[in-house]
């Protein structure tokens, strides 16, 4: 487990600016002295609304997908000089539906995520498995490939710039959600991936998400495991008192003595 833990919202391509102001005056009181990390991921046309809203509760703001250039004749791609120049300070990279609707390959993934860290950026490191996979066993085979081929090369002054997020496909927007268990036996395999790709001491300072349908309901219980570092989350960050029910957790979680490694 790592020093913090990370409630990291996904809001896909949803909210109005109507809906950002409720999300904003739903927040409550919203404490910026804090032991985790409150992070957003608006549609790219919304980061100078969500800039000028969120710094000042100490909420990152990122970007939902990134481009594997960093500028030239790229129409409707984002930057990543251009993300930090405007104030973004994650993305990220090899969501499910990026891989599966836009058909992004493991070594496109990879130019990505090898280009965002060297222009400064945090990258979100998504992998998981559809359900079909699942059935037939092959959980830890796709994962694994995901990871090796997706982190490949990455230089090892970079690494420590990056958080992976486990998000089984078949939990996804599904309200499914994996068991504690089955979410943190995945988060182990990923821990030990990472040790054997790495050095060990690093790896386990890199800080591992859950995604898959979480909710207030259910995130106490991802928390408290051993390997879950916090919760990568779509339709449940959409609200402000869901947001802030999700960051109240984390809170919660980061002040239980003993169970934080350095």
């Amino acid at each position: 487990m790592t020093a913090k833990f990370y409630i990291v919202g996904n809001w896909k391509m949803n909210q109005k600016l109507e809906d950002i102001n409720s999300f904003f005056n739903d927040l409550g009181e919203f404490s910026t002295e804090r032991q985790y990390e409150a992070w957003l991921a608006p549609q790219a046309i919304h980061l100078p609304t969500l800039l000028e809203k969120a710094k000042p509760l100490k909420i990152e703001v990122g970007s939902q997908n990134i481009s594997d250039n960093d500028s030239g004749a790229h129409t409707g791609e984002t930057s990543p000089s251009s993300l930090l120049d405007a104030g973004g300070s994650f993305t990220l990279v090899g969501h499910s539906e990026r891989r599966a609707i836009y058909k992004e390959t493991d070594e496109f993934i990879n130019r990505k995520t090898l280009l965002s860290l060297e222009k400064g950026l945090t990258v979100i490191f998504c992998c998981g498995e559809t359900l079909e996979e699942r059935e037939k066993g092959m959980t830890e085979s796709v994962v694994g490939h995901q990871i090796e081929d997706g982190l490949k090369d990455i230089p090892e002054n970079l690494r420590e710039k990056i958080i992976v997020a486990y998000e089984p496909v078949w939990a996804i927007g599904t309200g499914k959600t994996a068991s504690p268990e089955q979410a943190e036996e995945v988060h182990l395999f990923i821990r030990t991936k990472l040790t054997e790709l790495w050095d060990g001491t690093l790896a386990h300072k890199i800080p591992l998400l859950y995604g898959g349908s979480v909710k207030p309901a259910n995130v106490e219980g991802l928390l408290i495991q051993q390997n879950i570092d916090g919760a990568l989350v779509g339709g449940a960050s959409l609200k402000g008192a869901d947001f802030k029910a999700l960051c109240d957790a984390a809170d919660k979680r980061s002040k239980i003595p003993g169970q934080l490694q350095g």
